[in-house]
């Protein structure tokens, strides 16, 4: 698993020889207080590291080469404290492979009445310097971040922790790995995808490795690592079956596989119910609780699904209210559009982090799969504000498709359906958001999450250079439509 905490991101000031070397010394005090302050404010997940005036060409393609090729380095941090003329930056910013934020600030927060003269004009002058750096970075089509506003207020370290985050998300993806247990669910067409592409664009690898090959792993698990396993979940779980048997298979299943995924360095994986040979029973509490441990995870061979599980993870570490792989099940409609719900569940494979209470192990027939009866982990989801997520392959691209949601309560106990349960309205209703998604190409899987946000979404694609559509409380759907096919028509032409 990628931490946060191993990554860090490299500050870079922007001047010019111009006004001298005291001048310069001053730039780099105050860029190195600067960064000092954002480190020591706490609300940062990663630290800053002051690495450079940016005074010559030569300098700045020094940094971003250094930046590209240090495996630590998860983006960089541009700040104008002068005027810094652009073009000199030009050579360096073609290199850049990282994700890119320019902070729009100033070292002062306020005007000095008296003590404002032309020497501290031509020191402070960021809103000069950085508008000139913003227009070549408008000018060669890059992917950026732009924050702006006093360094010191909490909105904006609040803005640069979040991209700090999708930063970090970024890094990660290009180097996630993904298992696939068999193949896709047959005939199933969304959960389908380019995966060539996909290692392109997003650095995903996607193999498929045989289902004897994780069996082996999993008939090597001795009793002892079992009991171990089965104690861990006795401690964070409820206990609500009598049929041990079938936890301590899913025990055997769990450290099985995690072995499996620890040997092959991977992030997480994907299976179906289709292709369980030499398995007992389909794996529902051990992939839950592999996913409450970071694992990315799809169902029915759905390995964007994974990925996108493992990427979002990555980004809500260390805060994480609940992410999880999610799937719309069924509705509930209330009269005239109002109050109508979408129940969200999957057969086993729920990730516990957006339970509302504690979980309970249980066992139940599974309906699916020709196997023994599952052990899995029964909640209702907790309610609040969150999102839901999926991305597709349109053909030639990819496509993220973002929802806002607010979950709630359960609106009833739902006492015979035994499986991990989500409720929630998507926004702006039932109605219109299922149209726009359905409009969208959305997919039946998805991850919802309570911590990830559509912004920090929206950075991450932009990064990576494909699609994002976002369903919010004020949707228009003849705007909609028209956004779909005027994006259609700008996608092609790329």
């Amino acid at each position: 698993m990628k931490k946060l905490q191993d990554y860090k991101f490299w500050f870079i000031v922007g001047s010019q020889f111009l006004y001298g070397p005291e001048a310069l010394k001053s730039v780099e005090d105050d860029a190195r207080k600067m960064v000092d302050g954002l480190n020591a404010s706490g609300k940062l997940p990663a630290k800053i590291e002051f690495k450079a005036v940016g005074t010559t060409a030569e300098v700045i393609d020094r940094f971003v080469m250094d930046a590209n090729y240090d495996d630590t380095c998860a983006g960089i941090i541009t700040w104008m404290h002068t005027f810094s003329p652009s073009k000199m930056w030009i050579r360096g910013l073609k290199k850049l492979q990282k994700p890119y934020l320019h902070l729009h600030t100033q070292y002062n927060q306020e005007i000095p009445n008296e003590g404002i003269d032309m020497d501290f004009m031509n020191l402070n002058q960021s809103a000069h310097g950085d508008r000139e750096h913003g227009f070549i970075g408008t000018r060669m089509r890059l992917a950026r971040k732009v924050v702006v506003g006093y360094w010191e207020t909490d909105a904006v370290q609040q803005k640069i922790a979040s991209w700090m985050r999708t930063a970090i998300g970024v890094i990660a993806s290009r180097t996630l790995k993904v298992v696939r247990f068999g193949d896709n669910m047959r005939n199933v067409a969304v959960t389908e995808g380019d995966k060539v592409e996909a290692e392109i664009k997003f650095g995903w690898s996607v193999n498929t490795w045989a289902v004897g090959d994780l069996v082996q792993y999993i008939n090597a698990v001795t009793e002892e690592q079992i009991d171990a396993q089965v104690k861990e979940y006795e401690a964070k779980y409820e206990m609500n079956t009598d049929n041990i048997a079938s936890v301590r298979y899913q025990a055997k299943m769990e450290v099985g596989i995690k072995k499996f995924l620890e040997d092959n360095d991977a992030d997480g994986f994907v299976n179906t119910f289709e292709d369980l040979y030499g398995m007992d029973q389909l794996p529902g509490l051990a992939t839950q609780d592999l996913t409450a441990q970071g694992y990315g995870f799809g169902p029915e061979g759905d390995w964007k699904i994974s990925c996108l599980t493992a990427v979002m993870k990555t980004m809500a570490q260390g805060i994480d209210e609940g992410t999880a792989l999610m799937e719309d099940y069924t509705y509930h409609f209330g009269k005239d559009g109002e109050d109508s719900y979408n129940l969200g569940a999957h057969m086993l494979e729920v990730c516990p982090s957006v339970a509302a209470g504690k979980p309970k192990i249980e066992v139940h027939e599974l309906g699916i799969g020709g196997k023994d009866d599952p052990a899995r982990l029964v909640f209702e989801g907790k309610a609040g504000k969150a999102i839901v997520a999926t991305l597709i392959d349109m053909g030639g691209r990819m496509r993220l498709i973002v929802n806002d949601v607010e979950c709630v309560k359960p609106i009833m106990p739902m006492p015979n359906l035994p499986v991990a349960r989500v409720m929630w309205k998507p926004l702006p209703c039932l109605e219109k958001s299922a149209e726009a998604w359905i409009l969208a190409g959305g997919a039946h899987h998805c991850v919802i999450s309570y911590t990830v946000t559509a912004e920090q979404l929206r950075d991450w694609a932009n990064i990576m250079g494909i699609e994002f559509v976002h369903i919010t409380k004020d949707l228009d759907l003849d705007a909609f439509k028209d956004q779909l096919f005027l994006s259609d028509i700008a996608w092609k032409l790329k």
